[in-house]
């Protein structure tokens, strides 16, 4: 039976648990770009955090701390499956099978840029848009500077815009995720 202390950790993490697990579970898909995965980050995430949950729940920003684990698990899976399609690439790069001219879409949707944009870029466009986080919290969040925060918010927003074409520029309340939906624009809908 564990103590008084125990407990009330206990119950103070299931609370932290059921009022953030959905968010971590929404920020490990955008930020991998897979929805199957969603639930295992958030879940490895939430039991690296019961594991140090006595430095969790001292920190100024817990839910930052989570975030930021959340992103290194993301992290982690992006560059494995980096690793991975590499090395399926090096084995069919054998093969005379090549397009030269590959049939390109006309249009490409949200996610699938996302999936293009590199994972610093990604995250902070998907913290700062998807998750309405401040440059501060977001920063907190990725462990890097507010100026950091900025400019790659920005750049990715640039890329994000060159990869899906032209289309009427964003303005400032644009949102372009958000839950249950396919990674559209939300503006005026």
């Amino acid at each position: 039976m564990g103590t008084v202390v125990d407990d009330a950790a206990s119950v103070e993490f299931h609370d932290f648990f059921e009022r953030h697990y959905s968010e971590l579970a929404r920020l490990a898909q955008l930020l991998s770009g897979e929805s199957d995965a969603a639930d295992d980050l958030a879940a490895d995430a939430l039991l690296a955090l019961w594991h140090r949950w006595d430095r969790v729940r001292a920190a100024d920003h817990p839910v930052a701390y989570a975030r930021g684990v959340v992103a290194n698990l993301a992290r982690g899976r992006i560059r494995s499956a980096v690793r991975e399609r590499r090395r399926i690439t090096l084995v069919w790069s054998q093969r005379e099978d090549r397009s030269e001219n590959p049939d390109v879409p006309g249009m490409v949707d949200v996610q699938e840029a996302l999936r293009r944009l590199p994972f610093r870029k990604r995250a902070c466009v998907v913290l700062r848009h998807s998750f309405d986080l401040s440059e501060k919290d977001t920063a907190l969040t990725l462990g890097v500077s507010v100026g950091t925060v900025k400019s790659q918010t920005s750049k990715g927003m640039a890329e994000l815009q060159r990869l899906l074409g032209p289309r009427e520029a964003p303005r400032a309340d644009d949102k372009w995720f958000g839950p249950g939906r396919n990674l559209v624009r939300l503006h005026g809908i």
